[in-house]
């Protein structure tokens, strides 16, 4: 199969499988989309004002489903990327997504996609303004992804995710010192 062959097949399978979750969901009362990607448990990010740590968000594709890396190979497809909006002082940077994996499938066995499936991880730089408060602070985000199965692409799903930090109290500027000692050994 050529490229916009596949392209083609792709792209029917997408809207053929919007159709399908539209009329799926106008006989559900539930507007939330079918999720196909399961967050884990939140992490807590430790940190000092002023500094800065690494934090794993991790996820589960369901048994079945593929979703498409970060960088899927082709423009036409959707990357699962991370979006987060960190309360102010706070940054978030970094984000580094693990490579997927080359798969080819019965749609178009001559092409390989970059996916991920099963257990996957993101890591992510949290770093804190100098002159942050001690105290726990939530990020808020999603995780946008497009699942597919053997047989078809779902329309891209936005998965909302969350962490907290945990900004400890800043050091001291000056170092402590022990008073001076005696000279002198005291009985």
């Amino acid at each position: 199969m050529n490229r916009r062959a596949f392209t083609l097949a792709l792209l029917v399978g997408c809207l053929t499988a919007a159709g399908s979750a539209q009329d799926l969901g106008s006989l559900s009362k539930s507007k939330a989309p079918v999720q196909r990607v399961i967050a884990g448990p939140p992490p807590t990010v430790s940190i000092a004002p002023g500094g800065k740590a690494t934090t794993e968000l991790t996820f589960q594709v369901k048994p079945g489903f593929h979703i498409n890396s970060n960088k899927p190979g082709s423009e036409l497809l959707v990357p699962t990327v991370i979006k987060l909006s960190p309360p102010t002082n706070i940054g978030v940077g970094g984000v580094e997504y693990p490579a997927g994996r080359d798969l080819s499938f019965p749609f178009s066995p001559d092409e390989k996609l970059n996916v991920y499936t099963g257990d996957f991880a993101v890591n992510a730089i949290v770093a804190a303004a100098k002159n942050m408060p001690p105290g726990r602070f939530r990020v808020h985000g999603f995780l946008q992804y497009q699942a597919c199965d053997d047989r078809a692409c779902y329309p891209p799903t936005k998965l909302p995710i969350s962490f907290d930090v945990k900004i400890g109290k800043a050091a001291s500027g000056r170092a402590r010192r022990n008073p001076p000692q005696s000279p002198h050994i005291h009985n």
